[in-house]
């Protein structure tokens, strides 16, 4: 079956988020939460080098919402369920559609940093992998230092294969390892 074809209902609701595919719209206000988590993002995200412009995010949930329709990038943004508030992004990088291989991301805004939130969301995106889109493994990829990234992947039931060493560049240009989980 053709990517494009697949069901990908959204969207997914826990005990207090929903997690759904960006749409046109969102960009205002995932760039007050960047801009609020810049220097936390900044630490560990590759694509976090500048602070983005309202537009730029703007555009970027955009590229995602046809990145999600195409089947090739399934983000997904996270809302308080109380209130709608904008906490986190999260998705599914697809690696292979044969078997089906998936990556899972995520950031959480620091004012919503350390509740479980990401732990929750986490955990209901590796669920949904694997029994709505019928997922045969799924990773999560964090830098070697990242502990609170390692600490999501393994109270999500993550398992560590290894560590990358050397693998990649962090922000400051220096080579940087990675840790790789796993569920199957």
């Amino acid at each position: 079956m053709a990517p494009i074809l697949i069901d990908v209902p959204m969207p997914i609701v826990t005990r207090r988020l929903v997690i759904r595919e960006p749409r046109v719209g969102d960009g205002a206000i995932v760039n007050q939460a960047v801009t609020e988590s810049f220097e936390a993002l900044h630490q560990w995200m590759p694509w976090a080098k500048t602070l983005p412009t309202p537009e730029d995010t703007e555009k970027y949930m955009r590229e995602s919402a046809a990145a999600f329709l195409s089947r090739t990038l399934l983000h997904m943004n996270l809302w308080s369920a109380d209130d709608a508030r904008f906490v986190g992004s999260t998705g599914l990088r697809v690696h292979s559609w044969s078997p089906v291989v998936f990556e899972i991301g995520y950031w959480i805004r620091t004012s919503d940093a350390r509740k479980g939130l990401m732990t929750e969301a986490t955990i209901a995106v590796a669920e949904y992998a694997f029994s709505v889109l019928k997922a045969d493994r799924v990773i999560i990829k964090c830098d070697e230092e990242n502990i609170a990234s390692a600490r999501v992947a393994e109270k999500a039931g993550f398992t560590l294969e290894g560590v990358m060493r050397h693998d990649s560049y962090n922000t400051a240009g220096q080579l940087r390892s990675t840790k790789l989980y796993a569920r199957t």
